[in-house]
């Protein structure tokens, strides 16, 4: 490691540490070890309540969901995950490299966590890693809510793409919150959170696996009861498309599109849909 990488790990931690003090109901760290290195776990909820399992999108970690908790703990015992390869806690040793590694390392790390069969959401590409579980391990999960998943149903928008293409090519903190200041379009969005991501987009982390829209005859087959999160104002891609896909291919999944919110302010937002999807 560089002095120059130990600075960026440095101001990431801090951002990271002043955002889990924030988070809105008591939590407990945990780390659980797979063949692809170790998982940094956010627990909270009762100990007695049903598992619920949650995936963050791509370089948010799992304080993306801090929003979202206050909800989903009341009535669920919590795990929000650190992706293995991404910004956050988790410390790996062999990159996700393909669409098996995201099915092995979830099913490890449930195993770490003594759980058999969770509740799973996700946002973003942590949606596609949650429905690419699923349609792998249905035994698994009980209930699986998918949080304007992207590249499950439908492609990015242009626009979308075009602002991106910058953190894209050279991940930067301005770069990323000029990305998610456009995207939300002046909405609120946690500053602790947006501290974490922005520090986060400037640490060296693994390509993500390439993502693939499943198979139409497999999203048609999963019988595990699944509920689609569109974001009504997001600009990462067309809630319309999303919703007409999803009723096209999982015609059993039930879809929702919640007014007022983005691809970026969400998680928060959609914990009151979920929350009642899970009861």
């Amino acid at each position: 490691m560089t002095r120059g990488d130990g600075d960026q790990r440095a101001a990431f931690d801090t951002a990271y540490a002043a955002a889990l003090a924030r988070w809105p109901v008591p939590v407990q760290s945990r780390d659980v070890g797979s063949r692809w290195g170790r998982t940094h776990v956010l627990v909270c909820g009762s100990a007695e309540a049903p598992p619920l399992v949650l995936l963050p999108g791509g370089g948010a970690t799992a304080l993306a969901w801090a929003g979202a908790v206050r909800l989903l703990a009341a009535v669920r015992r919590v795990y929000a995950l650190d992706p293995i390869g991404d910004a956050g806690r988790s410390t790996a040793t062999t990159p996700l490299a393909a669409a098996d590694d995201v099915t092995g390392w979830l099913e490890e790390t449930l195993d770490g966590l003594g759980l058999d069969a969770v509740d799973l959401a996700g946002h973003s590409y942590g949606g596609w890693q949650a429905l690419t579980f699923a349609l792998d391990r249905p035994g698994r999960v009980r209930r699986l809510a998918l949080v304007d998943p992207t590249t499950s149903f439908t492609g990015f928008s242009p626009g979308y793409l075009l602002h991106a293409v910058p953190v894209l090519a050279r991940p930067t903190a301005a770069r990323m919150r000029a990305l998610v200041r456009w995207e939300t379009a002046g909405r609120p969005v946690d500053d602790a959170w947006l501290a974490v991501a922005a520090a986060g987009a400037e640490l060296p982390v693994a390509p993500p696996v390439r993502t693939r829209r499943p198979d139409p005859a497999r999203l048609a087959a999963l019988a595990v009861p699944t509920l689609v999160v569109a974001a009504g104002a997001g600009r990462a891609q067309d809630p319309r498309q999303v919703a007409r896909r999803v009723a096209e291919v999982m015609p059993r999944a039930t879809v929702a599109t919640v007014g007022g919110v983005t691809h970026h302010s969400l998680p928060a937002g959609a914990e009151r849909v979920v929350t009642e999807f899970l009861r």
